[in-house]
């Protein structure tokens, strides 16, 4: 009986560890690339410019994105996401060297949970509302989703996932 229960603890601190490095490397991308809805191959939108690829030169052309108040909502909803997500890594760093043995991580576990759900607030109203958001005359049926948006959905369980294990995660010696 101990054999099995000294194995399910190792799986899941091997969970929270896969999770815990990810993390911080996934949810900033959510920033980083520019494919949050792809027109063609050569005409991508993500949440602050509309790009258009100039073939003679190879680089991408972009101009802002035109401001209005569900643009502004994902945008912000997003760096949330982040900075709740940078400051919950901090933060667990912070607690492993200070807390004491038993200690439980609930502060962490919060900044994760509200990562998740600042993201996930951002994927959904972007889902349902981006025609306003690409303000763009073209049906949207000649559009997809592109890898970012896809990557944001994904760090929506992510998120979730690792802040309920993180409230009832205790600090071992």
């Amino acid at each position: 009986r101990g054999g099995v229960a000294s194995v399910r603890k190792a799986g899941a601190a091997e969970e929270r560890g896969v999770l815990r490095v990810t993390e911080p490397v996934i949810v900033p991308q959510e920033l980083k690339f520019k494919f949050w809805w792809i027109w063609s191959d050569a005409e991508i939108t993500d949440l602050w410019s509309n790009c258009i690829h100039d073939n003679a030169t190879g680089n991408w052309l972009c101009a802002a994105s035109n401001e209005n108040d569900w643009l502004q909502a994902v945008q912000s909803l997003t760096v949330l996401s982040v900075v709740f997500s940078s400051v919950s890594f901090l933060v667990f760093l912070g607690q492993l060297f200070t807390m004491s043995k038993g200690g439980l991580f609930y502060f962490t576990g919060l900044c994760q949970v509200f990562a998740g759900f600042t993201s996930f607030a951002a994927c959904l109203i972007f889902t349902f509302h981006r025609k306003k958001i690409l303000d763009d005359t073209r049906d949207l049926s000649i559009g997809h989703f592109g890898y970012c948006f896809i990557l944001a959905w994904s760090c929506v369980p992510l998120l979730l996932f690792s802040g309920v294990l993180y409230v009832h995660l205790r600090k071992r010696q």
